[in-house]
């Protein structure tokens, strides 16, 4: 009982207040108070205070209720509301974190700030309603086949369609509409787009580049014919993903010393762990693209071997464009000519390119990254630890893979012409998917990498890796303090069953856990989804302009078969396979897009959302973000004497989630 202070924030979004009737009750252990109305809630960013005296004893706060009742003869409209924060008769102050539109006449019940779990509050007075909004969260995140074999994803036949915390705000559609309109019009402006000739030569298609340019895209427009700087884009390009050590030479790809330039005996280097492997054989058997301005089109599974030589320098030796050895599929060496070793190359770049943007990027984080948030807004209540810990590393998912996914995955449309037949690689690579593969230590040591010079992706990443493990590991063990609390709490193991069963099938042999343990399990599988969401998307996202803008280095398709002959290969048969002017100029923006932030961009670490209101969790993100702090000054010291810099994994440089 007694006079409880309240305060109410409403978003600074352009849209976010409302001229419904909003007011609020407090819900305590004992009691529930009367209802209060709010005022002045139609101005974005106002802060609301008001008082609620009460009679009741309410007990511990529990709850807070908030209630939007439209005004007669006006349109309804919604309301974002950042947070709500109490201040009890004896001073104590309650916050309860919102962070959500509410829409249409309703009553919705926000839980207190601090971290809990159903299974540990059973006396609660709110469980059976905590209950009942994990159901009506299951109607509205619902599951849908994206085809089969493929992750499953939101039942949303549009953007309009999904739930409306999930969609862009009106700043942020704003931004993204406005980059896909400049991105269009430069494009046009070129006059090229409706043109669908072949290039006349390599140097012409460097009349696209004053379209957007970086340093490190003039450096690929230089180099990326060399040997060099072929082998260092499997450390350091795009894909870091691909290439593994060699053990043993396959049965398949029948390279022999005597083919190879190099001083040492081929069976030696494999000894000494300087042979290295490229298999694409995820690519065998899949069909090519659809015709493109009516010339078919060409995909390979080739396999490239490179060695590491006494410079450290990773140089391509022997290519073979196809998993079928004999006469028509040669092996080509770099002592062949020119034309040869170099369409050898292009095709190995183009098979890169494929495995990339469907595999390593689309399936790999974006797909997945869909499956982690679908499952965790029907699993976890909004004040269960590990939601609040994910919710900032899944903003916006669903909003960019909807948008994205009719482009993608439309036989029709201009993405699937530029990107490959999807479907049926998502397919074959969802066989091949591993938890091991998508921890990065684990996929480190298990493509025998861990002492490779050179290998930034790898250097950074473990930083970045610890980094998020550790804190982590702190915010974990504040709130479950035994194995058996993991074992026993039924919302978290909902959860992990259900990314099991509707992420990867319930796939034994890939090793994701079906359910999860212990401490440490949980610790690892969460640094898995964090790292996933934000620095894996941006180690395989962020450099696409700066390494595909420069088509030769990554065409999107090819228009010729694979040469099935040496010596017979021309500069002008090479620009016949490459795409065709309007499909380079259609492939360049959509490079040039991926490198540009949206206005609601957020840094790895950085949670202006407040989801966390204890002071210890607080200070563990506060200690993840000074160590962040510290790895961008790492970074950025080594970046200063690295021949070609890396910067995808610089911290300040890493989005929270798949939406940049």
């Amino acid at each position: 009982m007694g006079v409880y202070k309240v305060t109410v924030a409403t978003g600074t979004d352009i849209f976010s207040g409302t001229i419904d009737t909003i007011s609020i009750s407090l819900v305590g252990a004992n009691a529930e108070s009367g209802m209060k109305r709010l005022s002045e809630m139609w101005t974005p960013g106002v802060v609301s205070h008001v008082e609620v005296d009460t009679d009741l004893d309410l007990g511990e706060l529990q709850a807070v209720r908030l209630y939007k009742k439209p005004n007669l003869y006006v349109v309804q409209d919604s309301w974002y509301c950042r947070y709500v924060h109490v201040i009890s008769p004896d001073g104590k102050l309650h916050q309860f974190p919102v962070y959500q539109w509410i829409s249409g006449q309703t009553s919705v019940l926000i839980p207190h700030g601090k971290g809990r779990t159903l299974c540990r509050e059973p006396d609660n007075i709110c469980m059976e309603e905590w209950r009942e909004e994990l159901e009506k969260s299951r109607e509205v995140y619902k599951w849908k086949t994206l085809a089969p074999g493929a992750p499953h994803y939101i039942d949303a036949e549009n953007v309009r369609d999904l739930p409306v915390n999930e969609q862009f705000s009106e700043r942020e559609k704003s931004s993204s509409d406005f980059q896909k309109v400049l991105s269009g019009f430069k494009g046009t402006l070129k006059g090229l787009q409706r043109c669908t000739d072949s290039w006349k030569s390599l140097d012409d298609i460097k009349t696209v580049f004053c379209l957007h340019r970086t340093d490190i895209s003039d450096k690929v427009t230089k180099e990326w014919d060399d040997d060099a700087f072929f082998g260092s884009q499997y450390l350091n390009g795009c894909n870091p993903m691909v290439i593994r050590r060699c053990q043993r030479l396959p049965d398949n790809f029948p390279v022999t010393s005597s083919m190879l330039a190099a001083s040492s005996d081929i069976m030696e280097e494999l000894e000494n762990g300087n042979i290295f492997l490229a298999d694409y054989k995820v690519l065998q058997g899949i069909p090519a693209n659809e015709p493109i301005n009516g010339k078919k089109q060409y995909i390979a599974a080739p396999m490239c071997l490179l060695w590491k030589d006494p410079q450290d320098r990773l140089l391509p030796i022997a290519i073979q464009l196809g998993q079928s050895p004999g006469e028509q599929t040669p092996i080509f060496l770099p002592s062949d000519s020119k034309w040869d070793w170099t369409l050898a190359k292009i095709w190995v770049r183009n098979a890169d390119f494929q495995v990339l943007e469907t595999v390593y990027h689309l399936l790999h984080t974006h797909l997945f990254a869909e499956v982690f948030d679908i499952a965790t807004h029907r699993q976890l209540p909004r004040n269960h630890p590990v939601y609040k810990l994910l919710i900032p590393h899944l903003r916006y998912t669903l909003q960019l893979n909807s948008s994205s996914r009719t482009l993608i995955l439309d036989p029709e449309g201009p993405h699937n012409t530029v990107f490959g037949t999807v479907q049926t690689l998502l397919k074959k690579a969802m066989e091949e998917v591993t938890y091991r593969g998508l921890c990065l230590p684990d996929d480190i040591e298990d493509r025998g990498l861990e002492s490779v010079p050179n290998f930034y992706y790898r250097d950074d990443g473990r930083l970045i890796w610890e980094a998020v493990e550790s804190f982590v590991s702190s915010m974990m063990r504040y709130y479950y303090e035994s194995d058996e609390s993991v074992r026993t709490d039924p919302e978290l193991q909902a959860w992990t069953a259900e990314i099991y069963h509707k992420g990867f099938f319930s796939n034994e042999s890939s090793g994701i856990p079906s359910s999860l343990e212990t401490v440490s399990s949980l610790v690892k599988y969460l640094t898995m989804v964090i790292f996933r969401c934000s620095a894996q998307h941006a180690a395989v996202d962020y450099g696409q302009f700066d390494f595909y803008s420069w088509m030769p280095n990554a065409p999107s398709s090819m228009q010729r078969p694979p040469p099935t002959a040496k010596g017979v290969t021309t500069e002008q048969s090479i620009l016949e396979a490459l795409p065709d002017v309007n499909t380079t100029v259609m492939g360049l923006v959509c490079m040039w897009r991926s490198c540009n932030e949206f206005q609601g961009w957020r840094p790895l670490g950085s949670y202006p959302d407040v989801h966390f209101t204890e002071q210890t969790p607080q200070d563990y993100i506060q200690e993840f973000q000074e160590k962040l702090e510290e790895i961008s000054k790492t970074i950025n010291k080594r970046n200063q004497t690295r021949s070609f810099p890396y910067p995808y994994l610089d911290p300040k440089l890493i989005e929270n989630s798949v939406a940049s």
